[in-house]
């Protein structure tokens, strides 16, 4: 089932994001790309928001591997809500044996405690459970999932949340916390992962994004693609934006061409409609402007860049299998 994309031999793919740029709707998009042609996906989230479950429009997802997707081809989407309080307590019972003690430490807030006192320590909980899907296998010795696609924190956040083994130094020199942590650590930063930036065409989020990858590449982590979400197609030549900015927009060749094609009552009229349109022009020709130079920000990264288009209608699930197969046109998946 292997295909030609741009991240071919990628198991692990991290989405992140400044909010409000749609990271949860590329992270499903992706999921449901990676999927098509008979694939089996798993997306997690770990962020405790339901986020996967307002994208698809079901009840609240419980703490359980379950489907919810079916991809072009046949391949099927599978989702994961990571409750950390859960993975905590199957985490006590594969190294400790203690499931039911950990029930009783959890009534008690000791897991409140340990995560609120060692942040670390929660995300090599939520990380963990997400690497452990990408390793596992069958009892043929399959892997159970062609690709995991992790819904993750935010991008100020996503260094910290992916380095677990610089988390969890202060807390554990030895035993299974770290040895888990370092287990962890083994898949995010092997090929076999990539963590890809969801952005818009603003100075903010490009700024976040550039910064984000500098930080991932320095702390070691595999940066992978950045989406560029929310495209707006130009709804004018080139040659229009240009005179737009630069103040040369014949307005009374717009007027006669409104009065000519009945848009107008008379040449009053129509020159004060031309000159309330000049305005959306201008404006619109100044987000364009601003936009390209956004695009030439990003290409400085120098990561495959893939651009996804403002839905008209919305996200809704058939929104989402659009994206998906853009994507797919794209190479992303």
């Amino acid at each position: 089932m292997d295909r030609d994309t741009d991240w071919d031999g990628v198991r692990l793919h991290v989405v992140t994001g400044k909010g409000g740029t749609g990271k949860t709707t590329v992270a499903a998009a992706l999921a449901l790309a990676l999927a098509s042609g008979g694939r089996k996906v798993l997306l997690v989230e770990v962020e405790g928001r339901q986020g996967i479950a307002q994208v698809f429009d079901l009840p609240p997802l419980p703490y359980e591997e379950r489907r919810i997707a079916v991809a072009p081809g046949g391949g099927d989407v599978y989702a994961l809500a990571v409750d950390p309080e859960e993975a905590m307590l199957e985490y006590m019972e594969m190294f400790y044996g203690m499931r039911r003690a950990g029930r009783a430490l959890t009534r008690m807030g000791i897991v409140d405690f340990a995560t609120t006192v060692a942040p670390g320590f929660r995300d090599v909980l939520v990380t963990g459970k997400t690497t452990e899907a990408v390793r596992r296998k069958d009892r043929s010795g399959r892997r159970v999932y062609d690709a995991v696609v992790l819904d993750a924190p935010p991008t100020g956040r996503i260094t910290r949340f992916l380095n677990v083994t610089q988390e969890v130094a202060g807390l554990a020199k030895v035993g299974p916390i770290k040895n888990h942590s370092e287990l962890v650590a083994g898949v995010l930063k092997s090929p076999e992962t990539a963590v890809h930036f969801v952005t818009l065409l603003e100075e903010m989020p490009v700024q976040e994004t550039l910064d984000g990858i500098t930080e991932l590449r320095s702390a070691g982590l595999p940066s992978g693609g950045v989406f560029i979400n929310m495209v707006r197609e130009s709804l004018l030549p080139q040659a229009a934006l240009d005179s737009a900015v630069k103040g040369t927009f014949d307005v009374a060749e717009l007027a006669l061409g409104l009065k000519a094609a009945g848009l107008a009552d008379g040449p009053d009229d129509a020159t004060e409609i031309a000159e309330a349109l000049l305005e959306e022009v201008v404006e619109h020709a100044r987000r364009t402007e601003l936009e390209h130079r956004e695009r030439a920000t990003l290409a400085e990264a120098g990561a495959p860049r893939y651009e996804l288009p403002l839905l008209a209608d919305g996200v809704d699930l058939a929104g989402l299998y659009e994206l998906a197969e853009t994507m797919r046109i794209q190479g992303a998946a």
